[in-house]
């Protein structure tokens, strides 16, 4: 079906003709007889292109013009003003009331197609860029969209790199929080690290000077626990928790952590040299055990953490409190999984708080020669 051209003159000889020579050429012709049935017909039928008659009575063609271009639907439409009076009068009371181009009467055939042909060509040029608006402002909406999620995205691995390296918090974005942080049992390693003789440094240092040393030791830490994949749900002071083998399982977790406890004992060194120019008698100590617990985000809106429970935790927290500094200690569920590839010494089992027998306890002394 050809372009829609509306036909406005109160004279039917005139109409007819208009209209027969545009639906000879293809063009789909509506009419109207006055001034307000064409505004009607113009609402109704959404013609691409408007031949509007000047003198008519009622609303003359100026007073249609002049309200099409009030309307934001209509404001671009093409119209071509046809009158049999002065042109040049005509013209510029036109183009006041918003006219595109004239056809004067008697109409000129090969002149009418022409001028008709050249808006048509501009109202698809306006339609097309109508288009791409339109186009622009779904893609607008939709970058939008976009922006926030990653937006969100990138608050959630912020959020989750507090407690998870970035490879981690990275898996779980990509896969879910909700699915990969529910309450869930697994067969984890814990180490947990804790400065000794920091209760003795606290009771005499400033606080400045126990913060300052808590931030020399975490920065030196917190590499080197990246390094082997540890999680750390939370640090407590001098305490750090650090677990292996979730949220994402991890071959040899008793290894990593193994190889994570004596490259923190090697880094420790540095540090506490220097600490001690300052007069500060810290050392490290640190207890690893494996076991199965339940890990999974506990808190409340707004303020959420990993967590894991079980006396796994436990027990390799009560392993570092009997660490001396410089010492790992591990319990026999982890030595199980490291004695072919490190050396341990067995120690007297020890009284532990919390568990009713003697806990059998090695020392991870270094790499198997």
């Amino acid at each position: 079906m050809g372009a829609k051209v509306l036909v406005v003159d109160d004279t039917p000889q005139n109409v007819k003709l208009l209209a027969d020579i545009l639906t000879a050429k293809g063009y789909t012709a509506i009419t109207a007889a006055s001034g307000e049935e064409g505004l009607a017909k113009v609402a109704d039928e959404s013609p691409d292109l408007v031949l509007l008659d000047i003198m008519m009575p009622g609303l003359s063609g100026y007073d249609v013009c002049r309200r099409l271009r009030a309307e934001p639907a209509t404001a671009l439409l093409p119209v071509v003003l046809v009158t049999s009076l002065d042109p040049q009068g005509e013209r510029v009371k036109g183009i006041e009331a918003g006219a595109d181009d004239f056809l004067q009467k008697p109409i000129n055939q090969p002149e009418l197609l022409a001028r008709v042909r050249s808006l048509l060509r501009v109202k698809t040029l306006q339609d097309e860029v109508a288009r791409q608006a339109a186009e622009l402002r779904v893609w607008n909406a939709t970058l939008e969209e976009r922006v926030q999620a990653c937006v969100a995205e990138i608050e959630g691995l912020g959020r989750l790199k507090r407690f998870f390296s970035a490879p981690v918090a990275e898996a779980i974005v990509s896969a879910g929080e909700q699915s990969m942080l529910a309450p869930h049992r697994r067969d984890i390693c814990c180490a947990f690290v804790d400065l000794r003789g920091f209760t003795s440094f606290t009771d005499n240092a400033e606080p400045e000077e126990v913060m300052a040393v808590l931030s020399e030791f975490h920065a030196g830490m917190g590499p080197i626990i990246t390094a082997h994949q540890g999680t750390v749900p939370h640090f407590a002071g001098d305490g750090i928790l650090i677990f292996f083998n979730d949220p994402l399982p991890v071959d040899d977790p008793c290894g990593h952590a193994a190889r994570m406890a004596l490259a923190m004992q090697e880094a420790f060194v540095a540090l506490a040299a220097r600490w001690a120019k300052l007069g500060y008698e810290l050392g490290l100590g640190i207890g690893i055990a494996r076991g199965y617990a339940t890990l999974g985000a506990v808190g409340y809106e707004g303020r959420v953490d990993y967590s894991a429970i079980g006396s796994v935790v436990n027990l390799s927290a009560r392993l570092c409190g009997e660490a001396g500094g410089g010492q790992v200690l591990v319990d026999r569920r982890a030595k199980a999984s490291l004695e072919d590839r490190f050396a341990l010494d067995a120690l007297e089992p020890l009284v532990l708080k919390g568990f009713d027998k003697p806990v059998p306890v090695f020392r991870l002394l270094g790499p198997a020669a």
